[in-house]
């Protein structure tokens, strides 16, 4: 199996952590090289209960307003929250 890593000769995760965790990036700088990567940052879903009644009275103000009910009740939720914070 090649590598993972070029600097340590780690095969796994764990023997590349390992390796890592007893030496310093500084005294491997002159063997990296640059690269180029994207990062998707994709919001994190929490699901809540909400009781029924509730549920679709928000997708009714949601549908008036043009907005998805996700949206509405996260721009609800952020006004609340810095209510909170005075």
């Amino acid at each position: 199996m090649k590598s993972r890593s070029s600097i340590s000769g780690g095969k796994s995760y764990k023997e590349i952590g390992d390796f890592w965790d007893v030496h310093d990036l500084a005294d491997y700088w002159d063997q990296t090289e640059p690269v180029e990567f994207e990062v998707e940052m994709g919001s994190e879903t929490t699901y809540y209960a909400l009781d029924k009644k509730l549920s679709n009275q928000i997708q009714s103000v949601a549908r008036r307003r043009g907005v998805s009910a996700d949206t509405l009740v996260n721009l609800w939720v952020q006004e609340k929250l810095q209510e909170q914070k005075t």
